[in-house]
């Protein structure tokens, strides 16, 4: 695969980005078009490593050493036709998976991994300026129903998959909008509305139908879908947000993350929202708590904002800036990341934990009360110890709380279909993909838990084959996932 010293020659290069002081004073994306001639050469880097590991750490079981190859050799059309073999929507993961293909990359062993992700970017992006990517509608329809309930990553992936195998498919979606968190959650400066959009119009060319504020189990009745539809895929995600039950949690001015990214999100896409609804941070002393993905897109949103000032609070200790040795590779590399949000300023502060918030008299929150603490493991269970005397306080006029999802909203859909639920909280389902209650599937975050992008995508499509055989009692569909 690529180049036999390619190696050994040619050193990891990522693509260009905008300065910073230029992209927080707009939403656009943060990075540049990789010129192709240079991810010729990165795809060069790819070896012949005899077993690819990449295949392991990429849930959709991406053939990723073949398209390195291909783009290595200027055979871009094969490459493309090589990644939709494998993923409906490389544009969305190319942005926004954080490449768990990479951390098991064999070159990562003793060198910078290959730039798979960037590599993966550059070819659908080419595809797509070409004209290669196009409507492909099903030659025959098979007269089934499906309905799909939610419309993110592994909503549309399902959909995709089942509109392929001649089914009629449609996507409900309780927003009024289609895209989940694609929408609503990640911010303009990582992906750009229209690369949604322009994937949307395909799928609508190729037999998709939409319906936007459907919420059911609110205004479209359970017994409605049930009663219309010949197969159900539950695709809504986790969206109940973990909270931080402490003195002053009431006070306003602390939001969660989903609540303050919805509404800037809004703004981008031009819906008038009145200053007394939306949530600024211009001229605030911000603090996110939470060091993850969605605490790094808060962080983003914040500078450009404006904010006088911003911590973002993790309750772990900081992450080594190489492997432990307890984390060898192939295994996710546990280390310590610099995102473009976090190269745009704040200060990151690690092992602390949120006492107390104090407000005003108005009842808005002005500080924060914290303490640094210890991580200890007892008895195989992990937990964190208040430091004596480390205690402090930090002022605060906006606080974002992005501590991940306990799991999917129970109230309306869930509870009225009957579905069994894990230990964990999340939705069970058989090795079919199907519930407990027949014909009604489920996929992504909403069965899974919160997860990556990929791994949506990839549980969508083994869903659709679930549905598929159960529709048809056999299947073409791929499976990537059991």
């Amino acid at each position: 695969m690529g180049k036999i010293t390619g190696f050994l020659e040619i050193g990891r290069k990522g693509p260009p980005r905008r300065a910073v002081e230029e992209r927080i004073r707009d939403w656009k994306e943060v990075y540049l078009p990789f010129p192709e001639e240079e991810m010729r050469k990165q795809g060069a880097r790819c070896m012949d490593c005899g077993i690819p590991f990449c295949h392991e750490g990429c849930p959709l079981g991406n053939i990723i050493p073949d398209w390195n190859d291909l783009v290595y050799r200027d055979h871009w059309r094969d490459a493309i036709e090589r990644l939709h073999a494998t993923n409906n929507f490389p544009e969305w993961t190319g942005r926004l998976c954080p490449a768990p293909c990479e951390g098991s990359c064999v070159l990562g062993i003793n060198d910078d991994p290959v730039t798979i992700k960037q590599i993966e970017l550059g070819i659908v992006e080419h595809a797509f300026e070409a004209g290669w990517v196009e409507p492909a509608p099903p030659a025959v329809r098979t007269g089934k129903k499906v309905a799909v309930v939610g419309s993110g990553p592994a909503g549309l992936a399902a959909a995709a998959q089942l509109n392929s195998a001649g089914h009629w498919v449609t996507v409900l979606e309780r927003d009024d909008r289609v895209g989940g968190l694609l929408r609503y959650g990640i911010p303009e400066f990582k992906m750009e509305k229209r690369v949604l959009d322009r994937r949307l119009q395909i799928l609508e060319k190729e037999g998709v139908l939409f319906r936007t504020g459907a919420h059911v189990g609110v205004n479209v009745p359970v017994a409605d879908i049930r009663r219309d539809f010949d197969a159900i895929v539950l695709a809504g995600g986790a969206c109940w947000p973990r909270d931080l039950p402490v003195p002053g949690r009431a006070l306003r001015g602390i939001h969660f993350a989903m609540e303050y990214l919805t509404l800037q999100n809004r703004r981008c896409e031009g819906d008038p929202i009145p200053d007394d609804r939306f949530i600024t941070a211009r001229g605030k002393h911000v603090v996110i708590i939470g060091g993850g993905d969605t605490g790094a897109d808060c962080l983003g949103t914040v500078h450009r904002q404006g904010a006088r000032s911003v911590h973002q609070f993790e309750l772990l200790p900081r992450p080594p800036d190489r492997r432990a040795t307890d984390n060898p590779w192939p295994q996710w590399p546990n280390i310590f990341r610099v995102s473009s949000a976090h190269e745009e300023g704040g200060e990151r502060v690690y092992s602390v934990a949120t006492e107390r918030f104090t407000g005003d008299a108005d009842g808005d929150v002005r500080q924060l009360h914290g303490v640094r603490v210890e991580m200890v493991r007892a008895g195989g269970r992990l937990d964190f110890t208040p430091v004596a005397g480390s205690e402090f306080t930090l002022d605060a006029d906006l606080v974002l709380l992005a501590m991940g999802f306990l799991g999917p909203e129970r109230p309306g859909l869930l509870e009225e279909l009957g579905v069994r639920f894990t230990e964990r909280g999340t939705v069970w389902r058989d090795a079919d993909w199907m519930t407990s209650v027949p014909g009604v599937f489920a996929c992504g975050d909403m069965q899974r838990g919160q997860s990556l992008i990929v791994w949506a995508i990839a549980e969508g499509r083994s869903a659709a084959r679930g549905v598929d055989t159960y529709l048809m009692g056999a299947s073409d569909l791929p499976a990537p996932l059991p």
